[in-house]
Parts: structure tokens; C-alpha cells; sequence
């Protein structure tokens, strides 16, 4: 990753990977209609036995998405939200580090579908191969987008907040 591409903004990040051209193997076609989302907080209540992590759109109308996850990956979002790094990398940490020094940068975390109360998202890559997408959780797909350098965009198909909001 060069030192220009390093100092994207999220909203420039944000435009190219709404306007990448997808691979013909990649899971989410050219036309779906993507929200630029950010992650708001993550809770745990001790009533509820899953926290959520608390996604808003960054634009009117600002729905918002609760999504379950579990309490290590509740701590990792938490950890990557406010910068926080332990005295010794975490899997999100590591895998941050290996794509950098892959050359690996990450275009975009997407929430690609909500199906059964499951969200389901992939993360987006730029390599020096080209560009790869990988189906992935949820939670890994915001931690990694959140640990970049310049946080990745985090995206949201318009029809997971449509049928979310159904």
C-alpha cells in the first residue's frame, strides 16, 4: 500500500468501493445499492445474553442496525472502535498486519444480506493481484475495516436495511 493510498479519506474509500466493478465470481452484483454505515457502539446488557454491535447511516435517513455478536467479538469491535491494541496482536491485529505487508488493502465491509435474524457480510480487498472479496462474519468484516490504517468504509445493501425494517 503506497503512502497516497494511505491517506484516503472514508468517503473517498467509500466512492470507489461503490463504483469498483465487481469480479464475475464476486457474491453482490454491479447493481445493489449500498448505504455508507458507521459503527455508533457496542453493548452488552446483562439482561440480554448477546451483545450488539450499533450500526447508523452516515446520511439521512439514519436507520440504524443492532447486530448480535458474540462477547469476544463484542470486545475485539470495542478494542478496534477506540484504537486500543494489547500488548499483544489479537487475531484482527494480526490479520491487519499481514495485509499490509501483503500490500492488501481493504476497500470496504459489507453487509451483503439479512436472512433468519443472521446478517451476513464480506470484506473487500485490493491486492496487488486485483481485487478479491471474501465472504467473512460480520464482526470480522467491521473489526478489519475499523483497524485499517484509514478505516475502511463500512457498507449496508440497501435491501438488508429494507427487509431489516420490514
Amino acid at each position: 500500500m503506497s503512502e497516497s493510498d494511505s491517506q484516503l479519506d472514508q468517503s473517498d474509500a467509500a466512492s470507489r468501493a461503490t463504483n469498483a466493478t465487481p469480479p464475475s465470481d464476486a457474491a453482490a452484483p454491479a447493481d445493489v445499492a449500498f448505504r455508507v454505515m458507521r459503527l455508533e457502539s457496542v453493548l452488552y446488557e446483562l439482561a440480554d445474553p448477546s451483545p450488539t454491535a450499533h450500526l447508523i447511516e452516515a446520511e439521512s435517513p439514519y436507520r440504524y442496525l443492532a447486530v448480535p455478536i458474540a462477547l469476544a467479538d463484542a470486545i475485539a469491535l470495542e478494542h478496534a472502535l477506540n484504537k486500543i491494541e494489547g500488548r499483544r496482536p489479537t487475531t484482527h491485529e494480526l490479520m491487519t498486519q499481514v495485509l499490509t505487508r501483503l500490500q492488501a488493502e481493504v476497500i470496504a465491509a459489507r453487509i451483503v444480506s439479512y436472512a433468519g435474524g443472521v446478517f451476513y457480510a464480506e470484506l473487500d480487498l485490493m491486492t496487488p493481484r486485483g481485487r478479491e472479496v471474501f465472504d467473512c462474519r460480520t464482526s470480522d468484516a467491521l473489526a478489519l475495516a475499523l483497524r485499517q490504517g484509514t478505516p475502511a468504509p463500512i457498507l449496508c445493501a440497501e435491501e438488508v436495511l429494507a427487509s431489516y425494517y420490514a
